[in-house]
């Protein structure tokens, strides 16, 4: 599949984190000479936090991590791509079971510590024998410096496999972070996106894991859309081994609002947000027939909530986005896109800036508009939209991309 004319030069080079290694490896679950499963092991002692999908129709891993999630404790994770083991019944439940404890007796672990995780065709059983099988070969592979090769092992319509990685402190002990992401179709994530896992060696408990990454979750991950769908799969882990051995500053009390404000951790939250990010906007720039990645700021909302809502259907708009693909300057599609969100908006104090050229206030089009500078702005493959809805003070940004005909084309033919 052609490289996205969004994608960034090359992976990033991921250094090891203490207490984590990576192996991939070619199961033949959907594709052919390609790797398609990856699994990582921990060191003792790891904490985990989780999102996942809020659909109805979750597969049977996301059923799996949240009843592993509760104990707080990881010890590897196992990802195949090419069949999302979602709508598969009793059977794709027994299959994750199966898939923990072939993990479990290969890197000698307790099952209900493993985490699983699969995306790609929804409604076909696994081939769990291909899984289990690669299984004792992975664990014989694991390396601490795998980083590529497992983020590319969970792609699937993906033209480029997704990494980050961030250094920061935790009082004064230096911790890393690495991440990788998949995911360029069917994307609204509801809790997270398609698959995400960030690694770090910082020591942190897990209740405060899980809130830290439920709070940088909403400013990355649920604010991307490519296409208004959201997932059966939606995963994000985060893993933390404790090998950094850093201290918080304050003693843990268990109350999670003061714990969260602990100085010492503002920098690693800091971190997590720009990875998490960073991976997010990864997405965006695969999404499936993408040339534009595109910006949508929402301000003076009734609340931050409404802001989000209002941006979300400007970016999910199918005219707003073939306008863009198209590099057609009709910001009136952006207008109509605001009034069909319901959220409240005062059309005549709405004003719509693209490129940082101002296009309307008072209700209607500024006097002397000049179309021609926002399509020269159209022409750029970042694009940016700015709104002003004249409620009150709620804000919020989200990232898109265009709609082309190869979203058509790659959707018509995902099967075959």
């Amino acid at each position: 599949m052609k490289r996205s004319p969004l994608a960034p030069i090359a992976f990033p080079a991921l250094a090891p984190i203490n207490g984590v290694r990576l192996a991939a490896t070619a199961a033949g679950i959907k594709y052919q000479n390609r790797n398609d499963l990856m699994l990582a092991s921990f060191c003792p002692g790891t904490t985990v936090a989780g999102v996942f999908t809020k659909s109805s129709t979750a597969g049977a891993p996301i059923l799996l991590c949240r009843d592993h999630l509760e104990s707080g404790q990881a010890a590897a994770l196992i990802v195949n791509s090419g069949n999302a083991n979602a709508f598969t019944g009793k059977i794709g439940e027994q299959h994750c079971q199966d898939t923990c404890a072939a993990v479990a007796s290969s890197i000698d672990c307790k099952t209900d510590n493993v985490f699983v995780a699969s995306t790609g065709v929804i409604g076909e059983p696994l081939p769990i024998d291909r899984i289990v099988n690669a299984i004792p070969k992975l664990a014989d592979k694991l390396h601490a410096n795998n980083w590529q090769d497992a983020a590319q092992a969970i792609t699937t319509t993906d033209t480029f496999p997704k990494g980050a990685s961030a250094q920061t402190t935790i009082g004064d002990v230096v911790v890393s972070l690495n991440g990788f992401a998949k995911g360029s179709g069917m994307i609204e994530p509801d809790m997270a996106t398609m698959l995400a896992f960030i690694f770090t060696d910082a020591k942190i408990p897990s209740p405060l894991l899980q809130r830290m990454l439920v709070d940088a979750n909403q400013q990355s991950f649920n604010a991307i859309t490519v296409d208004s769908d959201t997932s059966t799969s939606d995963t994000c882990l985060l893993f933390a081994t404790g090998k950094a051995a850093n201290e918080l500053s304050t003693e843990i009390k268990g109350d999670i609002e003061q714990d969260i404000a602990d100085e010492s951790l503002v920098e690693f939250k800091k971190a997590l947000q720009t990875i998490m990010l960073d991976l997010a906007k990864q997405v965006v720039r695969d999404g499936e027939g993408a040339t534009k990645l595109i910006e949508i700021t929402v301000s003076g909302a009734e609340s931050d909530r409404a802001a989000k809502v209002i941006a979300k259907s400007i970016a999910n708009s199918p005219l707003v986005k073939t306008a863009i693909a198209g590099e057609d300057a009709n910001w009136g599609r952006i207008v109509m896109a605001v009034g069909k969100s319901g959220e409240q908006a005062a059309r005549d104090n709405l004003k719509i800036n693209i490129g940082g050229m101002l296009i309307t206030e008072n209700g209607q089009v500024i006097e002397g508009y000049d179309e021609a500078g926002v399509a020269k702005h159209l022409k750029d493959n970042e694009i940016f939209i700015a709104v002003d809805v004249g409620i009150g003070g709620g804000a919020a940004t989200v990232w898109t991309c265009d709609l082309t005909h190869g979203y058509i084309r790659i959707n018509a033919d995902y099967r075959s």
